[in-house]
């Protein structure tokens, strides 16, 4: 008599001790957990690292090569024979004059290394290029995984509204339990041939099937707080949300939202810039074929106290001097069949990131679909549920009137209430199905992070059935 299946579903209060209590609407629940999301934040690193990258090939332009090297040791002092007549300037015409290791001297010096290129035929440009397009490609990565934090938000809260809204319910039912049970009894103690004790056991055997989902659904009601409080990183904290209603959501043709998905789309932004990358690469690659120009320096000093420098270039003192080189100078790799392999292997992934920008492309515009359609069945099924919402309560109003003119029947009033708390509970669900599939059509257009990061709330309608 009383087949209440869709009343498994329903939910009671599940009381928990609670610190705090957070109430948000589905737009603060999806920018609290943007905000502190350790998803988001590892993305965010890479593009930081892609970033720095970029600099430092920027930054390559200009002295490419530019370094310092010292050192320090100790050197001999100069034994100069005592009866040198010569300047110290030319002591290297005294053939008595020798190394004196037992005079040891403080030895510097130093080497000042300089490459300045000036045309490479491409290979520096392509690199800060192909750096720049791996900072797109890691904002977009952002922007991806952006969304998708914010699109399971959405779904973990409007899962804890429908566990709020239907735990109402589930006090309705307990006391429509009681009180059918009450007057079951009072009916057959007073022997009214209309009801048997097979009523009451039937009605019992529902109540202790109804108690045992009580305590199933009462931990998964649970379950849902613990999860969206650690979405939000805000662990034993109670959140709660707003009534449960549809979102007040103009839907707009198919065409629309694909041509939104194709330019909003993180995916394919991640694959245009992935192919500049490529093609950038490429260029770099075969820029070893061709010889790179350069200006190129060099310095060297070296110092040990007591000694003086020769006047003949044609004698020189390993512990003194000094000496700088500039001029222009040509490199080029010699080794032609790597460059062409190499060349072959960048055309390839070039390749390779085109034919992925293309499925991408078909993929989105599938997804997009997928999830119009999905709403446009969410949208008939609401629809369907708030009309059999309207006749279920036309029944139940009118069986009762009918029992208090005692023109009823008990079944047929127990029947009435049963499709009552079944429609109610029914349509809840229905509620919660069509506004996740309105996130997740803002998700496949690539528009659901971007509305949170602008604060777009996300209104529901003010009247229910």
């Amino acid at each position: 008599m009383l087949r209440l299946v869709a009343l498994l579903f329903v939910l009671t209060p599940h009381a928990l001790a609670q610190p705090d209590t957070l109430d948000v609407d589905v737009l603060g629940a999806m920018r609290l957990a943007l905000d502190s999301s350790p998803e988001v934040e590892i993305e965010a690193a890479g593009r930081d690292f892609a970033a720095a990258r970029a600099r430092q090939a920027r930054a390559a332009r200009f002295l490419t090569e530019f370094n310092l090297t010292t050192g320090h040791a100790i050197a001999p002092g100069l034994s100069v024979p005592d009866d040198n007549t010569l300047a110290q300037d030319e002591l290297y015409l005294n053939p008595g004059v020798r190394n004196d290791w037992d005079d040891p001297r403080p030895y510097n010096e130093f080497t000042a290394e300089a490459i300045q290129p000036i045309y490479t035929w491409g290979e520096l440009g392509g690199q800060i290029n192909a750096a720049e397009a791996g900072v797109a490609i890691e904002e977009a990565k952002v922007d991806a995984k952006a969304s998708e934090v914010a699109l399971r938000t959405g779904e973990l809260y409007y899962g804890l509204l429908l566990a709020e809204a239907l735990s109402a319910i589930a006090v309705e039912t307990g006391e429509a339990l009681d009180t059918a049970q009450d007057e079951l009894q009072t009916l057959l103690d007073e022997g009214d041939e209309s009801v048997s004790d097979a009523d009451l056991f039937q009605l019992r055997l529902f109540e202790q099937e109804y108690l045992r989902q009580r305590a199933e659904v009462g931990e998964q009601r649970a379950l849902a707080v613990s999860a969206l409080s650690r979405q939000m990183l805000r662990p034993g904290v109670a959140v709660r949300g707003g009534p449960l209603e549809p979102l007040a959501f103009v839907r707009d043709s198919l065409d629309v939202y694909q041509q939104l998905g194709l330019a909003n789309r993180a995916e394919l932004r991640q694959a245009e810039a992935g192919l500049r990358a490529r093609d950038a690469l490429v260029r770099v690659a075969k820029s070893d074929y061709y010889p790179k120009l350069f200006i190129g320096g060099t310095a060297r000093g070296r110092y040990a106290a007591g000694r003086t420098q020769q006047g003949n270039p044609f004698i020189s003192d390993s512990f003194l001097g000094a000496g700088i080189r500039f001029g222009v100078g040509v490199r080029q790799n010699l080794t032609f069949l790597q460059t062409r392999a190499k060349v072959q292997q960048a055309e390839a992934e070039r390749a390779e990131v085109r034919f992925q920008s293309e499925a991408a492309e078909q993929l989105i515009l599938f997804e997009v679909e997928q999830a119009y359609r999905r709403l446009v069945i969410a949208e008939a099924a609401l629809a369907a549920r708030d009309e059999a919402v309207r006749i279920s309560g036309e029944w139940l109003r009118t069986e009762q009137i009918n029992f208090d003119l005692a023109l009823g029947d008990v079944d047929d009033l127990i029947a009435a209430v049963r499709a009552d708390l079944e429609g109610r509970a029914a349509r809840l669900k229905a509620v919660q199905t069509y506004n996740v599939a309105v996130l997740r059509l803002l998700h496949a257009t690539g528009t659901l992070a971007d509305r949170v990061e602008r604060g777009i709330a996300f209104e529901p309608h003010t009247t229910t059935p």
